[in-house]
């Protein structure tokens, strides 16, 4: 990941408030149902259960659920104590994904165009004001793809290793949470393979100065990347280990995430919601967490991806593609491989039901090539200049137009095909 030519000065300020503006957004009315909705039906009672080492939800591994129980046992059995994890980890993801975009580009305006667009993509914003497991496992994952990339650039020995000591920790929790993040988990690992490669040959123990990272070798990154993120995952097992019923056995790894998949797999009955990948990247089918009268009033929740910025995300996805190959634009080709990734797993999964909330990642990176794209029409002048502004504006803008149907708003009568303009989205 050679340094950019250009010297732009670290927006780390400026990343740290748009986090702080954020995460107050997201606290604002977050206890807001009362109850559950959508699948906290799901997770905030075997996060209670777990609390008294009761078996529950045991298709998913174990992390997320300790976070949103240990939230409960401090705030209490109440929705903020449910939702306070989610809004947490969606900022801190946030800002993870923005540094995660300065130490791959060096672009000032290119980082906090995409943590703006990422904070207005729809998706993230709602995903991180739900008791679910999805906002743990994602911003996990970009600090960890953070804390990789900020080890690439590292200047000494000390610095690379501790940044990859954090990222194999928030990459293991991430898996933790959830396995969805596993296609961008690895990616680090066989990134700092191929530069290795590229550097040395076929050299695997690695010369003390040599490699992508200054005086780590090719084996204790295998370790850092590789053996150190299973073991943590695995560690979080451990409340497992004392169930009441079942209980998982310390050495039966294997046997435990065979009984996972059949678990997952087993899951075929068809759901209203029910979607696939090219209906995620077309925005063509949502999810309606919620839609009710409450105390007279109608209020909904949708889970829906901005219909702007997420269609000319894929016209930035063809020129990020040009860029990587023409242009040799490293950062960019991160971004494109990110977004192929974890798409590409449910492409290829055998999961029988799957959901538009599992274009999480797909969409927070597309938001990343988006970004590059504004980014280098602002470098540019005239016509390509102003159109990256008026892009820019306009998913800034969606995000207004469909903020009371995505924050839970109290709704004027009637108002509900305003908003619905595809019949998926109804």
């Amino acid at each position: 990941m050679p340094l950019a030519p250009r010297k732009d000065r670290d927006p780390l300020g400026w990343c740290l408030f748009i986090t702080l503006g954020f995460l107050a957004l997201l606290l604002w009315r977050v206890d807001l149902p009362g109850r559950y909705y959508f699948d906290e039906i799901h997770y905030v009672p075997a996060s209670l259960k777990l609390l008294d080492l009761i078996p529950a939800n045991r298709e998913h591994p174990m992390f997320a659920k300790e976070v949103i129980a240990t939230s409960i046992h401090f705030l209490g059995d109440r929705p903020i104590g449910w939702r306070l994890p989610s809004a947490l980890f969606g900022a801190l993801g946030l800002l993870g994904f923005g540094r995660l975009m300065w130490h791959a580009s060096h672009r000032r305006a290119a980082t906090l165009a995409a943590m703006m667009l990422l904070a207005t993509n729809f998706m993230w914003f709602v995903q991180s004001r739900i008791a679910m497991l999805d906002m743990i496992e994602a911003g996990l994952c970009m600090v960890g793809l953070w804390q990789f990339a900020a080890a690439l650039r590292s200047g000494s020995k000390a610095a690379g290793r501790f940044r990859l000591l954090l990222s194999g920790l928030a990459l293991g929790l991430s898996i933790a949470a959830k396995w969805t993040s596993a296609p961008a988990v690895m990616l680090p690992g066989l990134c700092f393979l191929i530069l290795w490669i590229r550097e040395n040959g076929l050299t695997f123990a690695g010369r003390p100065k040599g490699g992508p990272v200054k005086g780590i070798s090719l084996i204790e990154a295998a370790f850092w990347l590789g053996l150190f993120p299973l073991a943590v995952y695995w560690a979080t097992y451990a409340p497992a280990m004392f169930y009441t019923d079942r209980p998982v056995s310390p050495f039966g790894f294997l046997k435990q995430h065979e009984y996972m998949l059949r678990l997952q797999e087993s899951v075929k009955k068809p759901h209203p919601y029910r979607s696939v990948w090219y209906q995620w990247v077309g925005d063509l089918r949502v999810i309606w967490y919620l839609f009710e009268t409450m105390k007279d009033t109608q209020r909904g929740i949708v889970m829906l991806g901005n219909p702007f910025s997420m269609m000319v995300g894929l016209l930035a996805l063809l020129w990020g593609i040009g860029a990587a190959i023409y242009q040799k634009r490293h950062d960019v080709l991160a971004f494109v491989l990110l977004y192929a990734a974890t798409l590409g797993v449910w492409i290829y999964n055998a999961k029988p039901v799957q959901f538009y909330y599992h274009y999480l990642l797909p969409g927070a990176f597309l938001m990343g090539v988006l970004a590059l794209a504004l980014d280098a029409m602002w470098a540019s002048k005239g016509r390509w200049q102003r159109v990256g502004t008026g892009t820019f504006v306009l998913a800034l803008g969606f995000f207004v137009l469909f903020f009371p149907i995505l924050s839970g708003l109290p709704l004027p009568k009637d108002v509900y095909n305003f908003w619905m303009w595809l019949p998926g989205w109804r």
